[in-house]
């Protein structure tokens, strides 16, 4: 399999955080797991029809998906004839480009788009990563971002904030905060943060050295024991810590 990443032109970084071209080859046929950030993203096929979230969609030839924010793992399978392209938004500004539902409707989901919010099949065969960006820079509609406040407070604390803390620092109450999230994210505060506060720990256990305990990591990333992060990683990527 081969995987490798674009960063979008510098006007869009605010907004996209990379594009990704994802081909399979001869030697592997796989079942590959992607992980939950808290981020949605679009798809396109350009190759024969792929299955994905966990065997309940098939990706068709042509045709470009919208994938929602994730709370726990997605499995898709890769064959020598996949050849999928896609666009990692950042956090909450699916909205900066699209008039779609509230994204809580989207929350794990890979769904069609329509014709009129789908990519070029001809533009993306000849330079794709240009027609990304072309796309989207014709489509902003706005350049502000409703919860960059608290999403950086959330990053700064790696996922261990209160919600409570959070809308203060936010000036705006804890009901308000859910209806934003719902809506930009498709996750609720306390779902998000707890998905950076395990991108963290994941971060951290595989950078660390092997004879550090997964009770000095549960502590360090704000998990009650080892057992609360051993479960909550079990949870989110069902795969055990060793396995990670």
């Amino acid at each position: 399999m081969k995987y490798k990443i674009i960063k979008p032109c510098k006007e869009l970084n605010s907004f996209i955080d990379f594009y990704w071209e994802l081909k399979g080859n001869e030697l592997e046929k796989q079942w590959e797991r992607v992980f939950p950030d808290g981020c949605a993203g679009v798809v396109m096929n350009l190759g024969n029809t792929c299955v994905t979230d966990n065997g309940l969609v098939s990706m068709d030839f042509g045709k470009t998906y919208v994938v929602g924010a994730m709370n726990s793992f997605k499995d898709s399978f890769i064959d020598r004839e996949t050849h999928l392209l896609g666009v990692c938004l950042k956090p909450a500004t699916f909205a900066n480009f699209y008039n779609y539902a509230s994204q809580n409707e989207l929350t794990n989901n890979t769904v069609e788009f329509e014709k009129s919010n789908s990519f070029n099949v001809d533009k993306m065969m000849e330079n794709p990563f240009k027609h990304f960006d072309h796309f989207f820079l014709e489509r902003i509609k706005s350049k502000t971002n409703q919860l960059q406040s608290v999403i950086n407070d959330i990053y700064l604390t790696n996922g261990q904030i209160s919600i409570y803390e959070l809308s203060k620092r936010n000036f705006t109450t804890v009901r308000q905060l859910e209806r934003s999230f719902k809506k930009y994210i498709g996750l609720s505060p306390k779902e998000y943060s707890n998905i950076i506060r395990f991108q963290n720990a994941l971060s951290v256990i595989k950078n660390t050295n092997h004879d550090r305990s997964l009770l000095d990591i549960a502590f360090e990333c704000g998990y009650y024991d080892h057992s609360h992060l051993s479960n909550e990683i079990k949870r989110i990527t069902g795969l055990s810590p060793s396995l990670l």
